[in-house]
């Protein structure tokens, strides 16, 4: 697999999403006053975080198409989800909140997928 493999590139927007969500509840923690902006941001990282793991244990479980489809969709649910409270937090018009449920359904759909994939089984990846 070489660096720009996609195979790559799911892993790696996991990470990316880690070090977004402890940058910012780093700032949150330490950097804002506004106790609203911090709820926003400290609403996002509790998402993120514990979906970026399910990533990584996910690809642990199982790396195959079906399960990486449902992956990529937590994975950029949360990241949605948590870019939008942070946007929020840092002043943006209160218009972008309306991109929070896009997040919120990526991720819902990617664990319906996931659960899916999971009762299915092998059967999917015959096809």
């Amino acid at each position: 697999m070489t660096p720009r493999s996609p195979a790559r590139w799911l892993p790696a927007l996991a990470a990316a999403n880690a070090m977004i969500a402890l940058t910012f509840g780093t700032f949150a923690a330490h950097g804002i006053s506004d106790p609203q902006a911090r709820e926003w941001i400290m609403t996002g990282v509790t998402f993120q975080l514990p979906h970026v793991a399910a990533v990584f244990a996910l690809l642990a479980w199982r790396d195959s198409p079906m399960v990486r489809a449902g992956a990529w969709a937590v994975a950029l649910g949360s990241l949605i989800f948590a870019a939008d409270l942070d946007a929020l937090a840092l002043g943006a018009p209160r218009v972008v909140a309306a991109f929070a449920p896009i997040g919120g359904s990526a991720m819902l759909l990617g664990w319906l997928w996931l659960a899916f994939t999971a009762l299915a089984g092998d059967r999917l990846e015959r096809g």
